[in-house]
């Protein structure tokens, strides 16, 4: 083995061209530890990051940027000892000035470990969206390989961006242990005496830094005093988008956007929704389609050099989805019309210029356009094949983006049973209002008129079509069979059943228009969005608030999915291991809560309905309590332990299919409910 030598902090930052950062004010410092994994949170000026530091057997380390959803990271093996990180991290602004011109930003940490010896067994430096697909297929894209460079004692990973633009830095400093060399490219960091290892680690990247909302200009008064929530909203939060989540999603996704805005609607200042909405409808494609996800920086270079085409990073879009479609009508309404705070500001807002002959306007209503136009089939003739269908050749169109999250479904039940039907009443809201009328030839302002009479015809005919009614016995019967598969006590889901048949509305239609009869969350969506009938409005209350597997409540959270009453062969699909499985997603907790708070809004409940609607508060209220410190992550699982339930950090064991975000936008929501 050939030794590197130690070497002092003035000689790593001499030899990776790294210097502090001038200090700018406003730093926003958190940690948000979960399980084996500490998540460390950091933003001064131009520098913004979320470092990753995974322990066990198989460390890990990401830092990831929000600028052009950049980031590095490092994959470890310990073949003699697991390595555990210390939660005492030290975070600092750093950046590099390049010769001829650009500037990195990044951060300089310093981090402890205990155990070790551990060698890099990858490193990478690029997109995010590389270092997520190397987690997901372990093999990195040849074009971006580079060996470590060992200058006087620094071990350095740096480039150019594959299109020449300034790129990225990584580096590591061994402060207490040792750095030793195994063959040509393996770096081995072994522990000091103590069997601690301290490091100092660079990242920086070239990216163009966004533009930070402050603090203060986010939340009204009325916002609850969560601290973890209010930043990691603030980490989020930028004047030209905000991002989905962190670390996998640090980037724009329309309908994470869109649904945050919405439920956030009570609590958010004006100028958060605008940048929200602005960043939507600026990615509008010609048709008036949303922008699911965007391909940025490196990634958008990959992505157009393997296609052939000349290198450049500028964006990417996915208009994959078609939930998003449907929700930018329903949220506009929503601000310009009950929000805004004065019809002046929406018609400011509308005026906005946002593109070489765009206003904010004249984007929306291409959207209201294609909206009718999409509508337009059913409403002239209900029938099932009439739907909105997912596109050809996708296997996902709404929030249920996994391969097996819709059951094989083609007919989303939240896009056709509430979001069309929502939007259709949005745009009969907005053209009644006449803020759309200088955004609207005269041929289109007719057709949207009859958005009305479409609304009312979608939603007396689509929500039946999902059906599905099971007889008591019969689901006794199943909810037996599965909680004993699974290994769940059913005695608490059999008290909860009736004599009277088990009603809900299946997650999909395949393609033959049958309902697949997976119970699930989406249900709740009604209650906030759409007007029902008093004992329609109880009847999903009670239906998803039933203990799991009879409904969806568990000790750790409401569950997104349930397929006690699905064929057997669908329940491997929707086990607890799936992204969209028998596991809790904080956001959907926070809209249920704010769809039950809108029906005890209204005059015309009855004695018994309401009764039913308090008692699935209350159990809603107990389930988000359950997993509070959880509550601002993507989702989470659960284990049983002598019976009991248990939370399980989404991602953190091998079984789970994928990992979750410590930090995600929708899951602030809960920043929006009443404080209980």
């Amino acid at each position: 083995m050939i030794p590197v030598r130690a070497i002092s902090l003035l000689a790593l930052l001499t030899a990776a061209c790294a210097t502090p950062a001038a200090p700018p004010p406003a730093t926003l410092r958190f940690s948000v530890p979960e399980g084996p994994v500490l998540n460390e949170f950091y933003r001064r000026g131009p520098s913004a990051a979320h470092l990753v530091l995974t322990s066990g057997a198989s460390p890990r380390l990401v830092i990831a940027f929000p600028a052009g959803n950049s980031g590095a990271a490092l994959w470890f093996d310990a073949p003699a000892a697991g390595l555990s990180w210390e939660p005492d991290v030290r975070i600092d602004a750093a950046k590099r000035d390049l010769s001829g011109g650009g500037v990195l930003h990044g951060i300089t940490a310093e981090l402890t470990a205990i155990g070790g010896p551990v060698e890099v067994r990858q490193a990478i430096t690029g997109s995010v969206r590389i270092i997520r697909n190397f987690e997901n297929a372990g093999v990195p894209p040849a074009e971006i390989d580079m060996a470590p460079q060992v200058s006087g004692g620094a071990v350095v990973w740096q480039r150019r961006r594959l299109d020449g633009a300034p790129g990225y830095h990584l580096s590591i400093e061994v402060l207490s242990g040792a750095a030793t060399r195994n063959g040509p490219q393996a770096i081995v960091l072994s522990p000091g005496a103590d069997g601690r290892l301290r490091l100092r680690v660079t990242a920086l990247t070239g990216d163009a830094p966004l533009t930070p909302l402050s603090e203060d200009s986010l939340l009204t008064a009325d916002a609850a005093p969560d601290a973890q929530l209010r930043q990691a909203l603030a980490f989020l939060s930028f004047r030209e988008k905000l991002l989905a989540g962190s670390w996998r999603f640090n980037t724009y996704f329309g309908r994470d956007t869109l649904m945050s805005l919405r439920l956030l609607a009570p609590v958010l200042q004006p100028q958060v929704v605008e940048a929200g909405l602005g960043s939507v409808l600026e990615r509008l494609n010609a048709n008036g389609e949303v922008a699911h996800e965007e391909d940025i920086g490196e990634y958008a270079v990959l992505r157009r050099t393997r296609e052939g085409l000349p290198a450049n990073g500028s964006p990417l879009f996915d208009y994959r989805m078609i939930d998003d479609d449907f929700m930018l009508a329903v949220v506009a309404a929503h601000y310009l019309l009950e929000t805004t705070g004065g019809r002046d500001r929406a018609e400011e807002f509308l005026a906005r210029q946002i593109g070489p002959g765009e206003t904010c306007g004249s984007a929306l209503a291409r959207n209201l356009r294609f909206v009718v136009a999409a509508a337009a089939p059913f409403a002239d003739e209900p029938r099932r094949d009439r739907l909105v269908s997912l596109k050809p050749g996708e296997y996902a169109g709404n929030w249920r983006d996994s391969e097996t999250g819709l059951g094989g479904g083609r007919f989303p039940y939240d896009v056709n049973a509430v979001f069309v039907p929502a939007a259709l009443d949005a745009i009969a809201r907005l053209q009644a209002s006449g803020l759309m009328r200088p955004y609207l030839e005269p041929g289109a302002s007719r057709r949207l008129g009859q958005a009305a009479d479409m609304a009312e015809i979608w939603l007396r005919e689509a929500p039946p079509m999902f059906d599905v009614g099971i007889a008591s016995e019969t689901a006794r019967a199943e909810v037996t069979a599965y909680a004993r598969g699974i290994g769940v006590d059913p005695a608490p889901a059999l008290r909860s059943i009736g004599r009277d048949m088990i009603r809900f509305r299946a997650v999909s239609l395949d393609e033959r228009g049958q309902p697949v009869p997976v119970l699930h969350s989406d249900e709740a969506f009604a209650l906030l969005f759409l007007e029902m009938a008093s004992g329609e409005a109880a009847r999903i209350a009670e239906t998803l608030t039933r203990p799991f597997p009879a409904g969806l409540a568990t000790d750790t959270g409401l569950l997104v999915a349930n397929p006690a009453y699905a064929p057997d062969a669908l329940e491997p699909d929707f086990d607890r291991n799936h992204y969209h499985g028998t596991v809790t997603w904080s956001w959907q907790q926070a809209m249920f809560a704010a769809g039950l708070e809108r029906q005890f809004g209204r005059e015309d409940l009855t004695a018994p309905d309401r009764d039913t609607l308090i008692r699935a508060r209350s159990r809603l209220r107990a389930a988000i309590r359950a997993a509070d410190a959880l509550r601002g992550s993507e989702l989470w699982s659960w284990s049983l332990t002598g019976g009991a339930y248990r939370v399980e950090p989404f991602g953190q064991q091998q079984r789970h299919e994928t990992e979750s975000n410590a930090a995600q936008l929708w899951s602030t929501v809960h920043l929006a409910r009443p404080h209980d």
